[in-house]
């Protein structure tokens, strides 16, 4: 039997460093869940450890089953992707005079540009913002959406412009097809054929669950506060809560080409590449999007099918390879280390890869063994170097303030780390020499050596 040790490990440390309280996780092959277990915490004030049963919100990954929804509605012959969304309701945004379709919205390429809808209703919900958007129906998102046309940048089917605002959309489109509400359409025809009978839309199922993750801000300057999650106004862009036993069984619908709720065409054309994402030549090579749907187009030498979620107080990712029949669900309850980055760790695994060797997780090994204190000759310098990101920050401390500056890594090498300071249009070169015998840095005209961990 494999052992899960090594993942347990990292998904431990990692989130103990970004502070998530609790975090849930399934590893599937084919029909079979192979590992799932919680950590950490589900409610921390009253002690309550995170399961494999835990319900999160799932955020965006909502949007595979809104478009699942409307391949099953083409199926039956209610609907074709290449209808224009202005059969269905007053929508007249056409880019460059051209007509928006389902397939745009569902594609994230009506060539209108992200108006941060779901970012300002979430923060009012959540709290991070005073700020108020009463979006709660499609019909008010269609309000909303008056005197967008200054927001269109490309003609439909161009660019990939992530567009949450398009999929309240078409789940009312759903709702006008199927003559259900786009709860009930989701829960007849997939939740329930699946047996995911512990995912929600409502409230009140929530709130009536015995193992429900409380949504914490976990990353607000005033320390971890306990937030909401998000009931209205999101429903198919990202209202579904669930839990990574459910969630596995939706992956391995996938993993099984869309039985028993979908025809194989139809799940082809949902992983389909439809247009290139900004990530062109990315540590997985391109990244595509297709129907509710993105890629990566070489993770260890196979496609990987995702998506991710977030909601601020809540983080989602589902992975599935079908050329390999295994999958990944991660879900938690606040934000912090990234939940893809976690799948993919798992997923090598599973593939019998070292999940060490990934460039991130190298990556991320060589950044932190360069923070910590450096001091020059007899001490007279003392600087600090900090992660930030993905880079680093140099901090100079005295008793009248702090001097810093942003180090932007240009070459990572086992024995040779070079970074950059911008100045004035100009690169300025900072250096980290590794070995056996330590760490030494030459910034400016300083040669510093580590000589200690940060406090």
């Amino acid at each position: 039997m494999m052992s899960y040790a090594q993942l347990e490990k990292f998904i431990f440390e990692k989130i103990t460093q970004t502070k998530l309280p609790g975090l849930s996780m399934a590893l599937i092959k084919g029909d079979e869940v192979v590992w799932s277990r919680g950590f950490g915490y589900r409610d921390v004030e009253r002690g309550l450890p995170a399961t494999d049963h835990s319900l999160y919100s799932i955020g965006s990954v909502t949007k595979s089953f809104t478009c699942l929804a409307i391949m099953q509605l083409v199926e039956q012959g209610k609907l074709s992707v290449d209808d224009p969304i202005e059969k269905y309701m007053p929508f007249d945004i056409h880019p460059y005079g051209e007509t928006v379709c389902i397939k745009h919205f569902m594609s994230h390429t009506s060539g209108i540009a992200a108006l941060g809808y779901a970012e300002q209703l979430i923060g009012a919900i959540i709290g991070s913002t005073e700020d108020w958007l009463p979006i709660a129906t499609a019909t008010d998102m269609l309000a909303f959406l008056q005197g967008a046309e200054d927001w269109v940048w490309t003609k439909p089917g161009e660019r990939w412009f992530y567009f949450n605002e398009g999929y309240v959309l078409l789940g009312a489109i759903i709702e006008q097809v199927s003559g259900l509400s786009y709860e009930e359409y989701i829960h007849q025809h997939i939740l329930a054929p699946l047996n995911m009978t512990r995912s929600f839309f409502a409230q009140k199922d929530v709130e009536t669950d015995s193992d429900v993750a409380v949504p914490y801000v976990n990353w607000a300057q005033q320390g971890r506060t306990i937030g909401k999650y998000v009931y209205s106004g999101v429903g198919a862009a990202g209202g579904l809560i669930s839990n990574v036993l459910d969630l596995a069984k939706y992956a391995s619908m996938y993993l099984k080409n869309g039985q028993p709720v979908a025809k194989a065409s139809s799940v082809a054309e949902m992983i389909k590449p439809r247009v290139n994402t900004p990530v062109v030549n990315g540590l997985f090579g391109d990244e595509t999007y297709g129907y509710g749907l993105a890629a990566k187009s070489n993770f260890l030498g196979s496609k990987l099918v995702n998506h991710g979620g977030s909601v601020g107080v809540a983080t989602a990712y589902m992975a599935f390879m079908p050329e390999q029949n295994i999958a990944a669900a991660i879900l938690t309850n606040g934000s912090g280390y990234a939940t893809g980055q976690f799948a993919m760790y798992g997923l090598a695994m599973l593939l019998g890869q070292d999940p060490e060797a990934l460039p991130y997780v190298r990556h991320e090994r060589q950044m932190m063994e360069l923070e910590g204190v450096y001091q020059s000759f007899r001490n007279t310098m003392r600087f600090e170097i900090h992660r930030a990101g993905d880079c680093l920050m140099l901090k100079e401390n005295d008793k009248f303030g702090t001097n810093s500056a942003i180090l932007i890594p240009e070459s990572i090498e086992p024995n040779l780390r070079r970074f950059y300071v911008q100045t004035n249009g100009v690169k300025v070169y900072t250096d980290f020499y590794v070995d056996d015998k330590g760490i030494q840095m030459i910034h400016e005209r300083y040669l510093m050596h580590k000589t200690g961990t940060l406090s």
